[in-house]
């Protein structure tokens, strides 16, 4: 069984040829300069299309120690249906042998996860970053759409309170007009008042009603 688990070394870590074949393991991670990172592919929706954690390994900033088999060969390990319904204890002692059996030091794989672990991290925190970035330009251009959007309700509020500020001063005007209007209609009734029978002079009302009537008729006979 154990030889079964290390046939195949864990095909994400880099190992030197020439050093292996002389027995030696070099456990020194592995440091790199690499460009600033990439804006990050899309989706066709537009959200950000997020690495693979073998791509988070490979460009991680530093990289995982030059191991035959490394943590997630290990967990590959834990994880295999041949330690199933093993106890805790069990199970370690069956992956120390393994281990053991393998030439494979505990400080190397403790030092792989934690290399790894850091690699998630630091993705983490970039694409956090980037996300707050990302919020912030959308957030000002918001704020842009919405001054924009003040603006022209403000310039079309002004154009609305200019209506009935037109609308209102039409209404005074035709309010002032049929004050004139009853004034002349007065007028025209207390002279007229003159023209009636005797009698009827004292009655001016009733003779302003009439000749209101009357020219309310008149003016239906012109039209028709």
């Amino acid at each position: 069984m154990f030889k079964r688990w290390f046939q195949e070394p864990d095909t994400e870590v880099e190992i030197d040829d020439a050093s292996h074949r002389n027995g030696a393991v070099d456990r020194t991670p592995v440091t790199v300069e690499r460009p600033p990172d990439p804006e990050p592919s899309r989706e066709p929706n537009g959200v950000a299309k997020f690495a693979t954690f073998d791509e988070i390994y490979r460009n991680a900033t530093v990289k995982p120690p030059k191991v035959t088999y490394g943590i997630l060969k290990l967990a590959e390990m834990v994880n295999s249906p041949h330690l199933g319904g093993m106890s805790l204890e069990g199970k370690r002692g069956s992956l120390l042998m393994a281990l053991d059996a393998a030439n494979v030091h505990l400080e190397d794989l403790l030092q792989d996860a934690m290399i790894r672990q850091r690699a998630l991290n630091d993705y983490e925190e970039m694409q956090h970053k980037r996300l707050k970035d990302f919020e912030a330009v959308k957030m000002r251009e918001n704020e842009a759409l919405q001054a924009e959007i003040d603006r022209l309700h403000a310039a079309q509020a002004e154009r609305i309170q200019n209506n009935l500020d037109e609308i209102a001063r039409h209404e005074d005007t035709f309010r002032a007009w049929k004050k004139r209007k009853q004034q002349e209609s007065e007028t025209i009734a207390e002279a007229a008042a003159y023209c009636a029978p005797s009698g009827a002079a004292n009655n001016t009302g009733s003779l302003a009603a009439s000749l209101a009537r009357y020219g309310a008729e008149a003016v239906v006979g012109k039209g028709s």
